[in-house]
């Protein structure tokens, strides 16, 4: 790769020929035609000069420019053969006269026109000078999260009666982590929770990112390309249909809130309609029951930061956790058990009260039952603290949907003597002190943690029930 460097006179840098069916299409819109007003001041016609070498969209970027084929193999034969020419000679030759090409061609093309430009035999010398790219789905849910974004829109959204339309701010998670578990391939080696958290770089309990490797390895030596990692799925075009089913929906224009819980609902209708595949719809419709299951955690974090009125109430104990399982084996903890640790990001001394009934019940809900697994589980989670706070001082481990989980769980019945009891609470407005709760709740979710009185209310109510819950 070489720095183009930009100038005035640098003329064009990028250029785009879109595929055109029509008889009009011609050689002349990708290379070069002779120019009548040209031709009209130049006595001499042997002059190279009266070729007017910007009208072709090719030779627009000759000199270290980029140009764009937009569906190649959808053009004319005609049309595909001066590329051949172009990409075998990196001249374009015309009348005798030759101009060089220094230009990098990137060509597009979906499956099904390529296999039939395949078919035709006689087109063999242009397969044999392309190099042919594969592109898979985007297997990272922390990127996907960026493009969700760009698909929901940074402006203001609108009710079809012109009233503001608020956006419920697990609806980016839900909407990525559904889509990114459907171009997770079924494996016997790693579930399709821990491939996505390895492709985005996290931690996914004892697996490691090497066994990603041999898996994408694997299938990536199938000959069927349908198979390969990340090939097959549901694509960026589904998730705009997604979100505009969902848009579109009673509740939400109603609600005048694109409320997370609804989106599943608008994703199933679109594999519905544009899933051919049974066994693929099948495979689709499993993934959004995993991808409603991690949502139900991200409610369960919200609920707790509500009824503890903080917005990083959970952040906050999880890294409690951490410190303490540190901290428990310090040299210089005392009879107090207050250990004193540098906070990485303020830099600054912090002391923690190291409590083992804490400790302990966090790992009965992580399923660990003995000294040797608890120990194992420590030494993990030192390690990864070790890794991850040299080159990010800001990590809370919020990645660790099992550790959040149980830490979670453990505060809920501790604080509020079970899980079963806050949802008793919320559920029974009845007496006064309940309805105190529900509203002090709703109130944090609107002005702490961005929610609206629509979507404040719909995760509580779903909160309620049982549903996901495994």
């Amino acid at each position: 790769m070489f720095p183009v460097p930009v100038s005035e006179s640098r003329g064009t840098l990028t250029g785009k020929y879109a595929a055109k069916d029509k008889i009009t299409s011609s050689a002349t819109d990708l290379i070069v035609d002779e120019s009548i007003t040209r031709l009209l001041h130049i006595s001499d016609t042997d002059n190279p000069y009266r070729f007017d070498l910007r009208r072709g969209a090719l030779a627009r970027v000759a000199g270290g420019g980029i140009h764009f084929a937009d569906e190649i193999f959808k053009n004319k034969k005609d049309l595909v053969q001066v590329y051949l020419g172009v990409i075998q000679n990196r001249t374009i030759e015309l009348e005798g006269y030759k101009w060089p090409l220094d230009t990098l061609i990137i060509a597009t093309s979906n499956n099904a026109e390529f296999s039939r430009f395949l078919e035709e035999k006689e087109q063999a010398p242009i397969i044999d000078r392309c190099r042919l790219t594969y592109m898979s789905h985007n297997t990272n849910y922390k990127l996907q999260q960026e493009l969700t974004s760009y698909s929901i829109g940074s402006q203001k959204r609108t009710t079809f009666t012109d009233e503001e339309l608020h956006i419920d701010p697990n609806l980016n998670y839900a909407v990525s982590v559904a889509y990114v578990l459907s171009r997770m391939p079924l494996n016997d080696k790693l579930t399709p929770v821990e491939m996505m958290k390895l492709a985005a770089g996290e931690i996914a309990g004892e697996k490691s990112i090497k066994t990603l490797g041999e898996v994408i390895s694997e299938l990536n030596s199938d000959p069927d390309i349908t198979k390969r990692f990340g090939q097959k799925g549901l694509g960026h075009r589904d998730l705009g249909r997604s979100l505009q089913v969902l848009l579109e929906r009673s509740e939400t224009q109603e609600g005048k809130c694109m409320y997370a819980g609804d989106v599943f609902k608008a994703i199933e209708s679109v594999i519905l309609d544009y899933v051919q595949e049974p066994a693929d719809r099948t495979k689709f419709f499993n993934d959004i029951k995993i991808a409603r299951g991690l949502y139900r955690k991200n409610v369960m974090t919200t609920i707790f930061n509500a009824y503890m009125d903080e917005p990083n109430a959970i952040e906050k104990d999880v890294l409690n956790y951490v410190n303490m399982i540190i901290g428990i084996d310090a040299k210089n903890l005392g009879a107090d058990k207050i250990w004193t640790y540098r906070d990485p990001q303020t830099g600054k001394l912090v002391p923690l009260k190291i409590d083992e009934g804490f400790i302990n019940s966090v790992e009965e809900r992580l399923g660990l039952k003995n000294n040797e697994q608890k120990q194992s589980f420590r030494t993990t989670i030192s390690k990864i603290y070790g890794q991850k706070m040299n080159n990010d001082p800001s990590y809370n481990f919020m990645d660790n949907n099992e550790l959040v989980k149980a830490v979670t769980d453990v505060r809920l019945k501790s604080d509020i003597s079970g899980t079963g009891s806050l949802i008793g609470a919320l559920s029974n407005r009845t007496n006064e002190e309940n309805q105190k709760l529900y509203t002090r709740m709703i109130n944090t979710m609107i002005k702490k943690l961005g929610y609206c009185e629509t979507c404040a209310q719909k995760t509580i109510e779903y909160f309620c029930t049982h549903d996901d819950a495994n």
